[in-house]
């Protein structure tokens, strides 16, 4: 490709994106490759009009030893030709699990750490069309929805910009042989052990020569196509989040209701958006899962668990939890003494639950309630509901199991796990429950007309 051309097709997909205004400081991410290469030398280029100052970076993750070594010095070798500075990072890989992955996450963790040192704006990526279609292609493979076909945006909110999303591989290499620019081959680029490999050097290759000679083209489209779509859906799914989703701990709960009440497209994306809220990513996260949740959400009996990856997702009731693994425990019990007058922090730290004096008999409403002083011990303990623990509010005529009132209020189970209840001390009085979050204080340490002191029970939500 003529390369004033190749300046110009580059230059307007920066317009279209508004990737890189006037003015600014630019890290550009080099691996010593034909695409990083060719991104280098075009946005040189374009430099002195636009007055950027660029920094190159470069991760050298050792994987190929002195080849790897080489590519370095050939980066540090152009930055210094063309009198950019350059920042050269060894970053090793563990060598288990996804290596691919974990590189990516290793160079864009220092990616992120130069934009600070720098004050960098962007860092730009030489991700190509090539790249996009075999990124849409890898995906569809593995049953993305719109969002991941949607595949590498031009931008990204942690401040990474791709500007050679409108060209491809092939071009690139035109490009730098018509500058007489060289760069460098990675050997691992032909291994077919890594998936990605695979599709580069095979599947597309096949699917140009048999269905379709434009499929790059094509692909890069369906992304773009996606990528309008997720566009539109995304200030639609903050607005069903803010009406349906709640944040609990590390968790996020909605009704279920909320689910089975949107249409189906909009309940699907309103799951994942809940799942990437608790995860912070939605990798591993197929169409099945979502699927499972939303046959969860439509039975009619009320309870049920799913795992899913990173996600654990319960049905209590009317409700769905989703939660980090390990969140959820039934064997949970914290236990503390508390003075009268006395506060302490409930147990979860969301609220703190006052003991205060006050002369003479109160009334009672659903934040605040009485008991009469003279029938109390010194102190009460502060603990977490337990299997068995019954007791008789004043609005009963016999004592009945915390587990009922529980069920007849419709208590999901992960809110009962740190449900407080202040009890007498044993030494005391026996371990009799004297007071419960929602349902009051008990009949037999209630205030009353005769009372001369009280002690006003109420839980405030806490500052911290």
């Amino acid at each position: 490709m003529d390369p004033e051309l190749f300046h110009q097709r580059v230059a307007a997909g920066l317009i279209m994106h508004e990737m890189l205004p006037p003015g600014v400081r630019i890290g550009i991410a080099v691996s010593g490759g034909a695409d990083s290469v060719a991104l280098f030398r075009t946005l040189h280029a374009l430099a002195s009009e636009r007055q950027w100052t660029l920094v190159v970076l470069h991760a050298n993750h050792k994987l190929r030893g002195e080849e790897s070594d080489e590519d370095a010095r050939f980066v540090q070798r152009l930055a210094a030709d063309l009198g950019s500075f350059c920042t050269i990072a060894e970053l090793p890989l563990s060598g288990t699990g996804n290596l691919e992955q974990e590189a990516r996450i290793a160079r864009n963790r220092f990616f992120r750490e130069m934009m600070q040192l720098h004050n960098l704006h962007k860092v730009a990526q030489g991700h190509t069309q090539s790249d996009q279609a075999e990124t849409v292609l890898f995906r569809l493979l593995r049953g993305a929805g719109t969002a991941g076909l949607s595949g590498i945006r031009p931008t990204t909110s942690d401040g990474f910009v791709r500007p050679l999303l409108n060209v491809t591989r092939r071009e690139t290499r035109e490009y730098l042989h018509n500058i007489a620019q060289p760069w460098r081959e990675d050997s691992s680029n032909q291994s077919l052990a890594f998936d990605r490999n695979r599709i580069r050097l095979n599947l597309l290759p096949n699917l140009a020569q048999d269905w379709n000679p434009q499929i790059e083209s094509t692909l890069s489209s369906l992304a773009d196509w996606a990528r309008a779509e997720e566009e539109y859906w995304e200030p639609v799914i903050a607005s069903l989040a803010a009406q349906h989703l709640t944040s609990a701990y590390a968790a996020q709960i909605c009704t279920t209701g909320a689910l089975t009440g949107l249409p189906r497209a909009a309940a699907r994306r309103l799951l994942r958006h809940a799942i990437g809220l608790v995860r912070g990513d939605l990798q591993s996260i197929d169409f099945d899962h979502v699927e499972k949740i939303l046959a969860l959400a439509a039975q009619t009996d009320g309870s049920g668990r799913l795992q899913i990856p990173g996600v654990d997702v319960m049905r209590s009731f009317n409700w769905l939890r989703f939660a980090p693994p390990g969140t959820y425990s039934r064997d949970r019990h914290t236990s503390s003494l508390v003075p009268i007058p006395g506060e302490i922090l409930l147990p979860g730290g969301l609220s703190t639950l006052l003991l205060q004096l006050r002369d003479g008999n109160c009334s009672y409403n659903s934040v605040v309630d009485c008991l009469d002083r003279e029938r109390l011990p010194a102190s009460l303990e502060l603990r977490t509901w337990q299997p068995g623990d019954q007791y008789r509010p004043v609005s009963n005529t016999a004592a009945v199991k915390l587990k009922t009132l529980f069920q007849e209020a419709r208590v999901p189970l992960w809110d009962r796990n740190w449900w407080p209840v202040l009890a007498a001390p044993k030494a005391a009085g026996g371990g009799a429950i004297v007071w419960t979050r929602q349902f009051g204080v008990a009949a037999e340490f209630a205030a009353g007309p005769s009372t001369r002191s009280a002690v006003v029970v109420s839980e405030i939500a806490s500052h911290a």
